[in-house]
């Protein structure tokens, strides 16, 4: 066990969840760090005190206050939150994350205890690299940052979107065995548009309109920069920003700041992963997909730009070719060449009035996800639009007529906005649909058989490939990364031995998938030369020397 020298006072040991061991510090530590008379007599081990508050956990009676419970854990033993998590890890992971979490970002004012994370609030513009400094640990590996603009589905919550990157990097630590000393939340409070919360006294947030346009820009400008000083190497994820800012920030800052946005990569990469392992079952090849996709937000544009970076690498498309193969749907129907509601990310999936022109339709001004059914006869369809219910009987009954082994992904969440419930799908395909959702469900019971579903989370992506980047001190991650992830996943599928196995491997093994895209992502980034690392004997070393697993170690007085 590894021994560490400290120089603090036993009660201070007591107060940091980074140290504290509560009742698991030994008789020699008791005596030589002043802890004696502290704590009860009894000597726990680890082991005991996960049984311990197991017992205290299944008293909780509802989710929200089972969250409760587990960030209090957190925020005094993180060691202990950690290994508890992880050894009740199907239980938990609702909990820590979706949907749960979506609950508590709504209400994250009436639930805020005890501070994490650095909120850097507008009204201190002038004072930024300042609230940066004042963060006490140096050496951060990993930033998770939102502004809080689109928490999940549920839109504007401000401030309480602070408890996405904490959650995030839960994962982060849990998965990718990133330290939780060398992680951190960051929320920019650049005030709300969510009438609600403004009007609510309880509010923890600048009580403001959302600031825009320069005012905005040079806010963020101003943060990077403090970050780039006080943490040079870190790696940053951008998470639950609003469409305006999303793509623009990644693009603006990817290349001077190793980062990126896990709503558009993540999810791309988990999506694409999804996709490769559902054509490995269907005996069929990624260039013979069409892909209707309902949502033409960052994510789902993400989404399809990953799919055609894959079809152009291994399916020999060029991008004019892949790119026809797409059939996004927003709410104003499907996305056509001159209409000038198109952005700049959009545009190269727009489907030309050539290719329409034989199709069948009620009203060419707004062609639906069912006239799209009926007439390209889509292979896969995903779901980023947050319209509960959105994949119909219809729809659904449509796309199958035409493809025996529909891959049918509703990934918005929280659950209530999830586009189609598993179990309606398995019954309106008798069986055929291969499913992922972006929310958790349980098993459906169909024909006498148990399906198991996946989550098509991204948890499965970014902690692999975090822990990649940082092992490898990346400066850049590049789509590469994200391809070669969702291969490496794609290869854990369940589904590809048991056909009513769930799509993703369980969450038990996420810890060895994690591993192995963190060695794939390491070695991709070698590859490219973008590392400063010289000399590197063994990637699967470095990359375990990286990963760290929630263990006490044993304290000494430092001489």
């Amino acid at each position: 066990m590894k021994k560490v020298p400290i120089d603090v006072p036993g009660s201070y040991l007591l107060e940091d969840p980074l140290l504290n061991k509560g009742t698991a510090f030994t008789e020699e530590e008791r005596n030589e760090l002043g802890l004696l008379g502290l704590l009860p007599f009894h000597v726990s081990t680890l082991e005991q005190q996960v049984k311990r508050r197991y017992a205290n956990f299944c008293e909780q009676p509802n989710a929200l206050s089972k969250y409760v419970f587990l960030n209090a854990l957190q925020n005094r033993n993180e060691v202990l939150f950690y290994r508890f998590v992880l050894e009740h890890v199907d239980e938990m992971m609702p909990l820590i994350y979706t949907p749960t979490v979506g609950s508590v970002s709504t209400n994250y004012s009436l639930l805020y205890r005890e501070q994490r994370g650095l909120y850097i609030s507008y009204p201190h513009k002038d004072k930024i690299e300042e609230m940066v400094a004042n963060f006490p640990r140096t050496d951060i590996d990993v930033i998770v940052v939102t502004d809080g603009e689109r928490i999940l589905g549920l839109g504007d919550l401000g401030i309480g979107g602070m408890a996405i990157p904490v959650g995030k990097l839960a994962l982060y630590s849990l998965f990718g065995g990133i330290h939780p000393a060398r992680t951190l939340p960051i929320v920019l409070d650049v005030g709300t548009n969510n009438t609600q919360m403004l009007e609510d006294p309880l509010y923890l947030g600048w009580r403001n309109q959302r600031i825009t346009g320069d005012e905005y820009d040079d806010f963020v400008e101003t943060f990077i920069q403090a970050i780039k000083k006080r943490f040079p190497n870190v790696l940053l994820q951008w998470e639950d920003f609003a469409k305006p800012h999303a793509k623009p920030l990644l693009k603006r800052y990817r290349e001077s700041l190793c980062s990126f946005n896990d709503d558009i990569q993540g999810t791309a990469s988990v999506a694409l992963a999804a996709v490769y392992s559902a054509i490995k079952l269907s005996k069929s090849s990624l260039k013979e997909q069409r892909f209707a996709v309902l949502g033409g937000g960052s994510a789902g544009i993400g989404i399809c730009e990953q799919l055609v970076h894959a079809l152009v690498d291994e399916g020999g498309l060029t991008e004019k070719e892949a790119h026809k193969l797409f059939y996004i749907v927003d709410r104003h129907g499907l996305l056509e060449e001159g209409s000038e509601r198109l952005d700049s990310s959009q545009r190269p999936f727009a489907q030309s009035k050539e290719a329409l022109k034989a199709w069948k339709i009620s009203d060419p001004n707004h062609i639906s996800l069912l006239e799209v059914m009926q007439n390209a006869h889509p292979t896969v369809l995903i779901g980023v639009s947050t319209q509960g219910g959105a994949f119909t009987e219809e729809i659904v009954k449509e796309m199958n007529k035409h493809v025996k082994r529909p891959m049918i992904f509703p990934l918005s969440n929280p659950t209530s906005l999830s586009e189609a419930h598993p179990a309606d799908l398995i019954k309106w395909t008798n069986g055929e649909a291969i499913i992922a959702t972006g929310s958790p469900f349980d098993p459906v019971a169909y024909d006498e058989n148990i399906y198991h579903i996946a989550q098509c989370n991204n948890v499965y992506i970014f902690p692999g490939v975090g822990l990649g980047l940082i092992a490898t001190k990346a400066s850049y991650a590049s789509d590469a990364v994200f391809i070669k992830a969702a291969k490496i996943l794609s290869k854990h599928s369940p589904m590809l031995k048991d056909p009513y196995g769930p799509l993703f491997p369980t969450l038990d093994h996420l810890r060895k998938v994690a591993r192995e895209i963190g060695i794939a992502v390491a070695e991709t980034i070698i590859q490219e030369g973008n590392t400063p690392l010289k000399e590197i004997d063994s990637v699967e070393k470095l990359i375990d020397e990286t990963m760290w697993y929630p263990n006490y170690p044993i304290y000494t007085k430092k001489s």
